[in-house]
């Protein structure tokens, strides 16, 4: 029943685009991180187009009042989810304004404190989630003009979409004027409260680039955001539309959902990517950096008018993201990341039953498989053609909604392509292309030896050692390496010794990890040059090597250790975590334990980000080292916002569970917990 209510509902609020078209607003709001709560007034202007007798605003769980339309007082009803506006509307435009307040369950996050002077909050509103936060609309074709001015504590940085008109500052608060000129859907309205320090950047057109980073990390600027500036001038040339929105900003938010969300003129993106230089081998924001930044034109300017035509926004970010990489990496990069995809999307065609054009296809479908769409048209209708559809594509709907037709329509303007049958091969069908596609990526040389190389996959060491210690030893790209290592790893070492060695000598940090990944047992006679791994400058590479030479030489370990003791890794402390794992391990090591356990033990305690909190406990969980703390620690994890972490707490809980001691210990930490916490242990110890 409930399914026919959603349809009802839905269908209805579709509908009232039709009869209403909402210009603009005005949100003047207060957020408060102590109560993590949003109140405010809100101004909306908006035009009447054929009678209509209710109007709504999605608003979920949110208490109204003083509600005026064109100035006089106006009866509503509030649903908690939508307010609804009672009145015989005429044509004509109208102005509404109310006072609203709200205590989010979901979508803006508050993390840290005011009083630890280290309070992050971010809003992430992906679909129709923005009216936990603010009074909007869920449907994407109702597009807004945006402006919000936001009252916090001046020693704090507020960010929000479009340009920063002007800040003034009151009794410790400040608050924070930002205009947009362009309408948008309400899923990219943003907020991004907390310490940042700024640097700024020109694109070649002019576009002012602010990049964001707390101040503690202000000296990972340049790795960070290596190559923005260069990818955005390449995009702006390659799509052939100026930048839409007059200003672009890119802030790292803690414990954030995803890898990136592209709001409107201000990405958000996980700060797993602030990097060093040493991380930015492993760990590079590239991508994610140009994936986010397309869809500023794919997605925000152009919005796919519903579920079904979402590959317009992924697949085209997907795509041109790969572009931009290529502009920096070069086409060998290019060509290996297409197989890549590729052979994920045959690999999954196999038991994939929902294609591209539907609204319920995979993420991989709806990125990679859209991706190769694009791909193939742009090769198979040439790059003249390509360019000049997207270019009038983006031009003729910007700041509306769109679907396949819409984006087809310009292809059928510049060519005579069969749309019909690229239609029902790529994307409606589930079934992977492999013969097209290979006959696009043979076109590079690295992929034709990478064929080759593959086709060896299931012959005896002694046909196929000659060619590929030539490969190895070749100029061919990095992947082709890659693919051969990992062909070695169930061969006896003895034997495919040289050809580790040949890898090693490459001094390439993906082939050489390639190498520290294979090998859980390293002979003695491979000890040396495995151990030049531990000095790469990689904190992946250097994790592997580290675990794996103090597991397979106890009688070196004191040696591993003093080596990496002052190592930190990655901003998730990868590398500091697995050190006191292994200092603790080693009875005969002189450390102070109580010192080094007390200190990893810190590492999973809610004074550090999810990556860093689970990576120190895993290894506390696999090496034994549990006392209450550690199970209170854990149990903090179910009820973090963060599904990944939090499914994490949980699946271990039931692990301990399953021993009748740690059930004990876990029952006896209950009434110390608070109630998130009780709840969602108690309800663990009653499965």
């Amino acid at each position: 029943m409930k399914y026919l209510f959603f349809f009802i509902s839905t269908f209805t609020f579709a509908q009232q685009t039709q009869f209403v078209d909402f210009k603009s607003v005005l949100g003047k709001i207060v957020v408060n991180s102590i109560e993590k709560t949003v109140s405010g007034a809100i101004d909306y202007d908006f035009d009447v187009l054929k009678s209509i007798d209710t109007i709504k605003i999605d608003a979920q769980n949110m208490e109204f009042s003083d509600l005026k339309l064109n100035g006089k007082s106006i009866n509503y009803i509030n649903t908690q989810k939508q307010l609804q506006i009672i009145f015989p509307f005429k044509k004509g435009k109208n102005n509404l304004t109310f006072q609203y307040s709200a205590k989010p369950k979901q979508t803006i996050y508050f993390i840290g404190s005011e009083a630890n002077d280290n309070v992050q909050i971010w809003t992430q509103g992906q679909g129709k989630y923005t009216s936990h936060w603010f009074p909007s609309f869920d449907d994407v074709n109702e597009k807004v003009v945006f402006n919000l001015n936001v009252v916090f504590n001046k020693d704090y940085q507020v960010i929000s979409n479009g340009t920063l008109k002007f800040k003034s500052g009151l009794d410790g608060l400040s608050v924070w004027q930002y205009q947009m000129q362009k309408p948008m859907s309400s899923y990219l309205l943003m907020l991004a409260i907390g310490k940042f320090e700024k640097n700024i950047q020109r694109s070649k057109s002019g576009i002012p680039l602010e990049m964001y980073l707390e101040s503690k990390d202000v000296a990972k600027f340049e790795p960070t955001f290596r190559d923005s500036k260069r990818m955005f001038d390449f995009l702006e040339k390659e799509i052939g539309v100026k930048f839409p929105w007059g200003i672009y900003k890119q802030v790292p938010v803690r414990d954030f959902l995803y890898a990136g969300m592209e709001n409107t003129s201000a990405t958000l993106f996980n700060t797993r990517f602030v990097v060093d230089s040493v991380g930015f081998e492993d760990r590079s924001y590239t991508n994610v950096n140009a994936h986010e930044l397309v869809h500023q034109w794919f997605g925000n300017s152009v919005t796919a008018e519903s579920g079904k035509h979402h590959w317009l926004q992924e697949g085209f970010a997907t795509y041109y993201a790969l572009l931009a990489e290529k502009e920096i990496y070069g086409e060998d990069y290019f060509y290996s990341k297409l197989y890549e995809s590729a052979q994920q999307l045959k690999f999954a065609s196999r038991t994939d039953t929902i294609p591209v054009l539907n609204a319920k296809a995979s993420s991989l479908t709806f990125y990679q498989k859209g991706a190769w769409a694009l791909f193939v048209l742009h090769e198979e209708i040439g790059d003249k053609a390509f360019k000049k559809a997207v270019k009038n594509y983006l031009k003729k709907h910007a700041f509306q909604s769109v679907n396949t037709p819409d984006f087809f329509a310009e292809i059928k303007k510049v060519s005579d392509y069969n749309l019909d049958n690229f239609s029902k091969v790529w994307l409606e069908t589930t079934v992977f292309n492999t013969q097209q596609a290979n006959s696009l990526l043979v076109k590079n040389k690295s992929i034709q030896i990478l064929f080759e190389v593959e086709k060896l996959k299931n012959k005896p060491l002694f046909e196929k050692k000659d060619f590929l210690k030539k490969t190895l030893q070749s100029e061919v790209h990095f992947t082709v390496k890659e693919a051969i290592v990992n062909q070695l790893k169930n061969e006896k070492l003895e034997d495919v010794t040289s050809l580790f060695i040949l890898a090693l000598e490459t001094k390439s940090i993906p082939v050489r990890q390639a190498v520290a990944a294979s090998l859980n047992e390293i002979s003695e006679s491979f000890r040396a040059q495995y151990e030049t791994l531990l000095d790469d400058k990689s904190y992946q590479t250097q994790e592997l090597a580290l675990y794996n030479l103090w597991n397979n030489f106890p009688e070196q370990r004191i040696q591993y250790l003093d080596k990496s003791k002052t190592w930190m890794g990655f901003n998730d402390y990868n590398l500091r975590t697995l050190w006191l794992t292994l200092a603790l391990s080693t009875p005969d090591y002189t450390v102070d334990k109580v010192a080094l356990a007390n200190e990893l033990i810190q590492y999973s305690s809610i004074n550090y980000e999810a990556n860093t909190r689970q990576n120190a406990l895993e290894k506390l969980l696999t090496f034994k080292i549990i006392n209450d703390v550690v199970l209170g620690n854990l149990v903090n994890a179910t009820t973090h916002h963060m599904w990944q972490f939090s499914k994490f707490g949980r699946d271990n809980i039931r692990k301990l569970l399953k021993n009748p001691e740690m059930r004990v210990s876990l029952e006896r930490i209950v009434p110390d917990l608070n109630e998130a916490e009780q709840f969602q242990l108690n309800r663990l110890l009653k499965e």
